[in-house]
């Protein structure tokens, strides 16, 4: 008796799906959102349209799990810095990373969070930026708030500003970045930045 062979459901995948994550941020970061063309994301990410569709979804829902995968990125590098025991490497380390990760050889210049999505119009996107600046804000108050309870700054030390301001900072040396200015400028200003923040002129 011939036994009939079962085939699996659906066709098998043939790609790595986070390295195509990481691809399809790579266009995005170069071009753009709206600039960004379904078939520029098939030829970056090196899959074929209806793959694309069925693991991914549409433009603006890969774009999303893009703009998570590049969040945890630099989640995982601000917590780094923000477990420095001196407050003023704290702060320097925050400024300098955001510079060195904007400028890094081989990679687009600039910041994702900061330069391109931004200018996407959708509410989900702006939502979603909001939340994690805010996340981002209260975890910088938090280190500066163990700062003044252990001595490094001044009781009426304003945090919650402080951490605004060390984050407005950030982005704007990354868009910065974008523009073309030099990373050795970029950490120049990064380090004087760091010490205004401080209060160490």
């Amino acid at each position: 008796m011939v036994k009939k062979c079962v085939r699996p459901r659906g066709r098998p995948r043939t790609f790595d799906e986070s390295e195509a994550v990481l691809q399809a941020m790579k266009v995005f970061w170069l071009k753009g959102y709206d600039a960004t063309t379904i078939d520029d994301l098939v030829e970056g990410m090196g899959v074929q349209r209806p793959s694309l569709y069925a693991i991914f979804g549409d433009k603006t829902t890969l774009f999303m799990r893009c703009l998570e995968e590049y969040v945890a990125r630099g989640a995982c590098a601000m917590q780094t810095q923000l477990c420095q025991p001196d407050i003023r490497q704290v702060i320097s380390g925050i400024l300098k990373s955001a510079v060195e990760n904007a400028t890094r050889e081989g990679e687009h210049l600039g910041c994702m969070l900061a330069s391109v999505a931004p200018l996407v119009d959708n509410d989900v996107i702006r939502d979603y930026i909001a939340q994690k600046g805010k996340e981002s804000s209260a975890a910088v108050e938090r280190r500066f708030q163990v700062g003044i309870d252990a001595g490094e700054l001044p009781k009426n030390f304003p945090a919650a500003q402080r951490a605004r301001q060390t984050l407005d900072i950030a982005a704007g040396l990354t868009i910065r970045a974008r523009t073309g200015v030099s990373r050795d400028e970029l950490l120049v200003d990064a380090e004087d930045a760091s010490k205004l923040i401080i209060g160490l002129w």
